[in-house]
């Protein structure tokens, strides 16, 4: 076969793979576009996730028919005046988005210059249908119908009409972000699903107003320059993390991309300050000189190289922390009602003589941590009569020894001796001493227990006496919504509750009375973050995790010797104990003689 020149409606066919992927890079690009062309103002409206239909109007500087006539044509733009793509300052230059739309679906164009009449044009999927005058306020609309309706290869690999949304959605709120200056609008099957007024200088606000309004009470604000480099925004305090790295916005020269070395940097500035498998929610804004940035290296513009990566990296390590330290002592949620109901003297009673140790010491009536008997048979369960087992105890305090405790020598773990830093249990087994993390090791024993739960049917629910009512983004109410008969498989009864809620009637009951809100907010991040065509089922050990992650014993949670002995016999019958669901050591020991060299007796 020869090799010949390929006729202009397949080259435009061939670039839309590239350029318009989905609806929302098709949005992508119309919603640059418009910024580019110096709107205030720009509405989005969208049909069955923008595979219907996509309209984007603004109030920008519009074009003249001639332009239209132009604009239509790959590889025509007006943003690179000069020729120099080193220096690009705008979010669009390659001229190659409205041909490659218009050559897969039906595009129409009205625009209208300040002071003058306006024009229209429709391609239909590269065929011209209509030019002619068009009645329209200045500025400009493009309206995209029936996208991929010719390309049936290329629909069918197109997700459900909610997921498109989703993705739309995101696509906006991200451009919004970065141009606080504009007022922002997106309607969805004639539905008002987002809108913010336009602000002089409003970064945080904006960042609050579209991701989480409570980031604004607990987050620090960002403002570092070193060498022509200038980085802002907002970092959410260490406290203040979710299961899943999608709630990171990041900018340069106002592009929102996805670079690996910006998230590799905020991952390096967070070390140590928050668990591995949480992620920090921020939205930095990096200016840099155009010289020292490549926005040319992706087809859709979403990825960057710098010039100079190691002192954008450090400069974003060294912006993080300067602003966390700023923070102090702050923490992102408040101290719960029943932990401030706990300052407050306790009523004591004596014991009667010979019950104890020092037979007067003093003991709160029905106290909930009063050493039990021991076990003898080895129980799997934590004795705990209070109403909730996860809500933090009273100061600790000594315990009165009712029964003398078991020998190290009859367990693998040893025998609880204490606890240090209110996290780790100190044991002493027959030879050495053994190490607990309570909170990963009781993970793992409710990650256990849910198996074998879902190995019978399902998991055992306890209902609400209260249903709880958690606030989320209409995409994730939907994710969850899609999901509800498979999480009550696992105990999580859920109802929608309007179009940014859902009503939690039920928790799994190995879960106790834990953090509704939480839970069902890192469930819904872990549904974005996998394929949807997986069952719950099949991703098993990330959800029933996440659930077990809210259901176990938290660093910070005084035990009594009781408890502590039972969370060690449990770990000894519950397979994979030494590991937490996240891979990291639930004990170690350190053996008598390693205890004997360190005081030089060996």
């Amino acid at each position: 076969m020869s090799i010949r020149r390929l006729p202009s409606h397949l080259v435009n066919r061939i670039a839309a793979g590239e350029v318009v992927e989905r609806p929302a890079s098709a949005l992508k690009e119309l919603v640059e576009n418009a910024i580019d062309s110096g709107a205030g103002r720009i509405a989005v409206a969208l049909s069955a996730g923008g595979v219907e239909r996509i309209e984007v109007a603004d109030d920008g500087c519009g074009m003249t028919p001639d332009e239209i006539a132009l604009a239509l044509e790959r590889h025509a733009t007006s943003k690179l005046p000069d020729e120099d793509i080193d220096r690009v300052v705008t979010l669009g230059f390659r001229g190659e988005a409205l041909p490659s739309i218009a050559s897969v679906a039906r595009l129409t164009i009205e625009s209208r210059p300040a002071g003058r009449d306006g024009w229209a044009r429709t391609v239909d999927n590269g065929v011209v249908e209509r030019d002619g005058p068009a009645a329209l306020p200045p500025g400009t609309r493009v309206l995209v119908e029936e996208l991929f309706a010719r390309v049936p290869a290329r629909r069918k690999f197109l997700r459900s009409p909610r997921a498109e949304y989703a993705a739309c959605l995101d696509v906006v709120r991200r451009l919004a972000m970065a141009r606080p200056d504009i007022a922002f609008s997106v309607e969805h099957d004639g539905r008002r699903v987002l809108s913010v007024a336009a602000a002089a200088d409003g970064r945080p606000e904006r960042v609050a107003a579209l991701t989480d309004r409570a980031l604004a009470d607990n987050s620090v604000a960002i403002d570092l320059e070193r060498e022509g480099h200038v980085l802002g925004g907002v970092a959410g305090l260490p406290t203040s993390h979710r299961g899943v790295a999608a709630h990171q916005y990041l900018f340069v020269n106002g592009r929102p991309v996805k670079d690996r070395l910006l998230i590799g940097a905020i991952r390096g500035a967070y070390a140590e300050m928050m668990p591995r498998d949480r992620h920090a929610v921020v939205a930095l804004f990096l200016d840099v000189p155009p010289s020292e940035v490549d926005v040319n290296v992706h087809p859709a513009k979403t990825e960057v190289r710098f010039r100079d990566p190691a002192l954008v990296r450090g400069m974003i390590v060294s912006g993080l922390r300067r602003a966390l330290d700023t923070a102090g002592h702050r923490v992102a949620h408040d101290a719960p009602a029943d932990v401030m109901a706990l300052w407050r003297p306790e009523q004591t009673v004596s014991l009667p003589a010979g019950d104890g140790v020092g037979g007067g010491a003093g003991v709160s009536p029905g106290d909930p941590f009063v050493a039990a008997p021991y076990p003898s048979g080895g129980g799997s369960y934590l004795n705990d009569r209070r109403p909730t087992f996860f809500a933090p105890p009273p100061a600790a305090r000594a315990e009165p020894a009712w029964h003398a405790p078991p020998e190290g020598a009859d367990f693998p773990l040893g025998v609880a001796r204490g606890q240090v830093a209110k996290t780790y249990i100190v044991a002493e087994a027959a030879d050495g001493l053994v190490l607990v993390d309570q909170h990963a090791a009781h993970e793992r024993l409710v990650l256990e227990r849910m198996r074998a739960a879902l190995a019978g049917g399902r998991v055992a629910a306890q209902a609400l006496l209260l249903p709880e009512v958690v606030e989320l983004d209409e995409p994730a109410c939907d994710r969850l919504e899609a999901r509800i008969a498979e999480l009550a498989d696992f105990g999580l009864e859920l109802e929608r509750f309007g179009a940014r809620a859902m009503l939690v009637r039920a928790t799994p009951a190995l879960l106790g009375q834990g953090d509704p809100k939480g839970l069902v907010t890192d469930l819904a991040d872990e549904l974005a973050a996998y394929d949807q065509a997986l069952s719950l089922r099949e991703r098993l050990d990330a959800v029933a995790g996440t659930m077990a992650c809210h259901g176990s014993v938290r660093a910070g949670r005084v035990l009594s010797v009781a408890e502590m002995n039972a969370l060690l016999r449990e770990m000894e019958a519950t397979p994979h104990s030494g590991q937490c669901n996240h891979g990291r050591p639930t004990w170690v020991k350190l053996q008598m003689g390693d205890v004997e060299r360190l005081f030089g007796r060996k």
